[in-house]
């Protein structure tokens, strides 16, 4: 396993652009699966399934973090951070730690993430912890823009069917994407109520 390289997958749709990248560059990628921010249940259930169909597709081995669905574990994780950009960056170093950690233990010496497809995460962020674990784990992080493929991936996930998620999958940005519904709900609410 030596000669391989684990990727770090948020997701089914955004592994497809970066896979394929590795992939031609002569990486032998295997994808790990490592989301406890993922909330409620069922929405991490389906982000199971899609990456599964997203393996199948790229004939792609995965190993799946061991603690799976782990709420808790991600909530300790934000020490309390619950707001925008502190939660994230919390949330990147409990995903991608794991990642340097199953690296590790599995045998590989470099590692990377989906994480940096994305144009709704924080790059340069994300690159920052990459480089301290790779440091502190003794790996080799490999770096790339994977966001010059987002329009790309996108159209690769809508002809395969896959699953797209609507949010990044925390409780937190949930709650930030329906904070216009649920406002004008409250108001609606209050003037039925006089």
């Amino acid at each position: 396993m030596s000669g391989s390289l684990l990727l770090h997958c948020c997701c089914g749709p955004c592994t497809l652009f970066p896979a394929r990248v590795l992939r031609k560059g002569g990486e032998d990628v295997v994808g790990f699966f490592c989301n406890p921010n993922i909330h409620p249940f069922r929405e991490y259930e389906r982000r199971v399934e899609a990456m599964e169909q997203v393996a199948a597709y790229l004939d792609m081995a995965i190993l799946w973090d061991r603690k799976g669905y782990d709420l808790d574990g991600w909530l300790a994780g934000l020490s309390g951070e619950t707001s925008h950009p502190a939660r994230c960056m919390a949330c990147y170093r409990t995903r991608l730690r794991r990642t340097a950690e199953a690296a590790a233990a599995h045998g590989y010496r470099r590692f990377t993430t989906t994480l940096l497809y994305s144009r709704y995460q924080q790059h340069g962020a994300i690159v920052e912890v990459c480089r301290e674990l790779a440091l502190a784990y003794g790996l080799e992080f490999v770096y790339h823009d994977f966001r010059e493929g987002w329009a790309e991936g996108i159209e690769m996930a809508k002809e395969l069917g896959i699953y797209r998620q609507p949010y990044c999958g925390c409780i937190f940005s949930e709650r930030e994407r329906y904070a216009g519904r649920e406002r004008r709900l409250r108001e609606r609410l209050a003037k039925e109520v006089r």
